[in-house]
C-alpha cells in the first residue's frame, strides 16, 4: 500500500522525492527531533543530515613539538607493532538541517534525473 498523494481537486499530484525527503519507515507516525549543529532549527532526526568527524586532538604544527619535548615515544600509527603513546583522536557528530548542509555544500542539489539514483557517492581515498 502506498499512499497517493492527491491535489485539491482530487488529481494526482507530482512528488520530488519518493522518500519525500524522509529515511523513516513505513509504519513509524512520529520520530524525535534534533537541533541542527549550524543554525539551532529543529529537524526530524530521519531528515537531518548526519556527518561524522574524526580529527586529531592536537594540530598538526604542534605534533612535532609534542614528539620532541615527551619522554615518551609518540606513535602516529596506532597498527604499527612498536609501542608508544598514540594520540588521542576528537569524535563530533554533526547534525545539519536541509538548508544548513546545502548552504555549507556538505550535499549537492541534483538533478531530477540524477536524484533518482540512491547508491551512496564513491568515497574519496585516503592519501598516503
Amino acid at each position: 500500500y502506498q499512499r497517493r498523494v492527491r491535489g485539491p481537486l482530487g488529481e494526482p499530484m507530482t512528488v520530488k522525492r519518493r522518500n519525500h525527503g524522509r529515511t523513516k519507515g513505513r509504519h513509524r507516525g512520529h520520530v524525535n527531533s534534533i537541533r541542527c549543529t549550524n543554525c539551532g532549527r529543529f529537524a526530524p532526526k530521519d531528515k537531518a543530515i548526519k556527518r561524522f568527524i574524526v580529527r586529531n586532538m592536537v594540530e598538526s604544527a604542534a605534533v612535532r613539538d609534542l614528539q620532541e619535548a615527551s619522554a615518551i615515544k609518540t606513535v602516529t600509527d596506532p597498527a604499527s607493532p612498536e609501542g608508544g603513546y598514540v594520540l588521542p583522536k576528537f569524535y563530533v557528530k554533526m547534525q545539519y538541517c536541509v538548508s544548513c548542509a546545502i548552504h555549507s555544500r556538505i550535499v549537492r542539489v541534483r538533478s531530477r534525473e540524477d536524484r533518482r539514483i540512491r547508491t551512496p557517492p564513491q568515497r574519496g581515498r585516503r592519501r598516503m
